[in-house]
């Protein structure tokens, strides 16, 4: 199956961004480890995060905190689930299910990790029990921009430097997006949202390497003489 532009439907990784967004995942996974060093074991906010914002309880007020609330719900467990579901919907119907094994690859891929690293860097907010980093609610949504973003340049042929555009513009926005809700509402340090986005921006293209390799490329029937 081929999109518009003559780009595969089979593979959801184009093989044209396979170095681009190895790289830029690479230099994520990278920042995610030095923050986790420098942040490890602390319960206070670093320089850079009073530097960019520090909320208090009533920093955001309505309507940015119902705005705030909204967003984080996507990530919570019941809004995880519907938007898992409901992307998962979709690729069945457009006839792409290597697409919908993709999309449970990299979120369950994501989810697990944050959870890990969480317990490994041992960073919390508002007490003890509350370990925040890496963010991950922005790495949900960052997971789900960037599994949307890798299959829209798929789906029209986009080239290298236009699809590694496309999805690291669409990873910034679903990043900033949550990560901007999750410290408005005091849930995570600015760092701990940068964390989010930059694992999710490492983890989903490898999701989408896993994805290829599950399901197989059909070949061809021969045909006969």
């Amino acid at each position: 199956m081929t999109g518009r532009d003559g780009g595969t439907r089979e593979r959801v990784l184009p093989a044209v961004l396979r170095m681009p967004l190895g790289v830029v995942g690479g230099l994520a996974a990278l920042v995610v480890v030095a923050l986790g060093v420098l942040y490890a074991g602390r319960g206070t906010p670093g320089r850079a995060d009073r530097w960019v914002f520090s909320p208090t309880a009533d920093s955001v007020r309505p309507p940015w905190r119902y705005a705030a609330l909204a967003v984080d719900f996507v990530g919570e467990p019941g809004g995880a689930v519907l938007s898992i579901a409901a992307a998962v919907v979709g690729c069945l119907l457009a006839r792409w299910p290597r697409a919908a094994v993709f999309v449970v690859v990299a979120c369950g891929l994501v989810v697990g990790t944050t959870t890990l690293l969480k317990h490994l860097v041992g960073r919390t907010i508002h007490g003890d029990g509350n370990l925040s980093y890496p963010s991950g609610h922005t790495a949900f949504a960052t997971t789900l921009a960037v599994v949307a973003g890798v299959l829209a340049a798929g789906w029209l042929g986009l080239g290298r430097t236009r699809g590694t555009v496309l999805v690291v513009a669409v990873s910034v926005g679903g990043g900033a997006v949550m990560g901007w809700a999750e410290v408005a509402l005091g849930a995570h340090y600015v760092t701990d949202a940068v964390a989010g986005w930059c694992t999710g921006l490492a983890l989903t293209p490898v999701a989408a390497g896993m994805a290829d390799l599950v399901i197989r490329p059909r070949r061809p029937c021969p045909s006969r003489p």
